[in-house]
């Protein structure tokens, strides 16, 4: 009878205790609530997207705002956005299910899959290995020119890496890199011989129930309840056209929900097991989240200002750094007009995954922290969103629109700058004139207009307002004639017409 009655006392203590529990949980949610609604006052996007999961529950999902500006399509859990950049850590995780399969080693050199694979310092070429593809210090500079200022295949765009100078030593420092993630995702491929899409449906997304993830934006353009990209204009939030990363995809093409990336952020606490099944061993689930490279302070997050942390790492897919003692692993993912940040502590077992259809809206790194402080202190106790619009909207001066020289004239004919200039690297610039109007037009990719400004010089607009502007000048030679058209800092040479 004693026994009977500890035995209740102890199942009445646990019950009385998971209820205390989620209470504690649903007061917290409640506030954080709260918090982002505040949040999207200050920082106005369209829409948000926003789950939590803790201790191996997913104890919130919500949407907030609308699909598209100026509608009433209204942003729940299903609604997709882009997970950009977020997507790498999908593809570090492929590979080490691969690793584990005993298809390939972290530090198996890239050239023994892909022999296309060809940089133009030979060393690198033969040295660089998978490891060194998912932590961005493989010499190499930034190349996203490669398919944001051209519409090429990926491929091609990997072909083009071969004219690439180096701009460090290999693994000397980090430059964020995401040819190196399209690499990444063509070993993938040739190991398993799926799409790399296809691969993390059947090993990652099916398995964890992500049923509305997808790898490609041609893929989700069916489906009406996903949001649209937006950008301020001159004070305006507007609708702008949506990016398109697929030529990078295992870089950052998905699409997910709040529904869907809480499931991923559930199985990454979990330290990759779901239903009991181990999906990715222990040892390389260990292996994605190990400090790889460190990161200057020049190539990290302006966040670094108000976390003030003591190191600062990337590890398979994850930025990572030190915050009130714990170790943070987050990355973000950005494309023109949207948004998202997956972080976590697994210290805490906690971890939260952010989506908006804003461009660089960062209130995405304030719900972040205000989550993790909020698991850790019982409540919130910092205004992150109001530290970090701060930190992100400085109020100076306003810096004063350059003008032109008056009174001057091109030393050029019209007639003289109209043809094709080119680049190795770069590409080609066409100079065309339709009516009274010239244009430019950057691999088909990048059109504008463009209108004398000053001397040899000539400010170009681009069609799509969220490129901003650029000046393209037209450089004479030591023999008087028209030698190369200067953009962006580079030279484009005239192809003779």
């Amino acid at each position: 009878m004693i026994m009977k009655l500890k035995s209740l006392s102890l199942l009445l203590f646990i019950m009385a205790s998971i209820s205390i529990m989620a209470q504690s949980n649903t007061e917290k949610i409640n506030e954080l609530d709260a918090y982002i609604q505040k949040g999207i006052e200050l920082w106005n996007p369209p829409g948000l997207a926003v789950s939590v999961v803790k201790d191996g529950e997913i104890i919130f999902k919500k949407g907030y705002g609308v699909t598209t500006i100026g509608t009433n399509k209204n942003v729940d859990e299903n609604t997709l956005f882009v997970c950009a950049s977020t997507t790498k850590a999908f593809v570090a995780a492929g590979l080490a299910m691969l690793v584990d399969d005993k298809k390939l080693n972290w530090d198996d050199k890239v050239i023994n899959y892909l022999p296309e694979f060809q940089l133009k310092d030979p060393y690198l070429t033969r040295e660089i290995t998978i490891r060194d593809l998912l932590t961005h210090r493989t010499g190499l500079g930034n190349t996203d020119y490669l398919w944001s200022m051209m519409t090429i295949s990926s491929d091609s765009a990997l072909y083009k890496m071969r004219e690439v100078e180096k701009t460090y030593s290999l693994r000397s420092s980090f430059i964020y890199q995401n040819l190196m993630y399209l690499a990444a995702g063509k070993v993938l491929e040739t190991i398993s011989g799926q799409n790399w899409g296809d691969f993390l449906k059947e090993r990652i997304f099916q398995p964890l129930g992500m049923n509305n993830t997808y790898s490609l934006l041609e893929q989700v353009k069916p489906i009406t309840n996903k949001a649209d990209a937006h950008y301020e204009i001159d004070g305006e939030i507007v609708k702008i056209e949506q990016m398109k990363a697929d030529n990078i995809g295992p870089a950052g093409s998905m699409w997910s929900t709040a529904n869907d990336t809480g499931k991923w952020i559930q199985f990454l606490l979990n330290k990759g097991v779901k239903d009991g099944k181990q999906l990715i061993s222990t040892a390389n689930f260990t292996e994605l989240f190990k400090p790889q490279q460190i990161i200057p302070a020049n190539e990290f997050y302006p966040t670094q200002q108000a976390t003030k942390p003591n190191w600062m790492t990337y590890g398979l897919g994850w930025f990572q750094h030190d915050y009130r003692g714990k170790m943070v692993q987050f990355h973000t993912g950005s494309l023109s007009g949207m948004v998202a940040i997956a972080g976590m502590i697994p210290e805490e077992n906690v971890g939260v995954y952010v989506m908006g259809n804003l461009d660089h809206v960062e209130l995405r790194h304030a719900i972040m922290y205000t989550v993790f402080d909020l698991f850790m202190d019982g409540k919130i106790t910092r205004d992150w969103s109001k530290e970090l619009h701060t930190l992100y909207h400085p109020d100076v001066e306003t810096t004063k629109e350059p003008e032109p020289i008056k009174n001057t004239n091109s030393s050029f004919e019209e007639s003289i700058l109209l043809g094709t200039y080119t680049n190795e690297q770069f590409g080609s610039v066409t100079i065309s004139k339709k009516g009274n109007q010239l244009i430019f037009n950057i691999n088909d990719t990048l059109i504008g207009s463009m209108n004398h400004w000053h001397y040899d010089t000539y400010k170009g607009t681009f069609n799509k307002k969220e490129y901003g502007t650029a000046m393209l000048n037209f450089v004479r030679g030591a023999d008087g004639n028209l030698s190369y058209l200067e953009l962006f800092g580079e030279q484009f040479i005239p192809i003779k017409k």
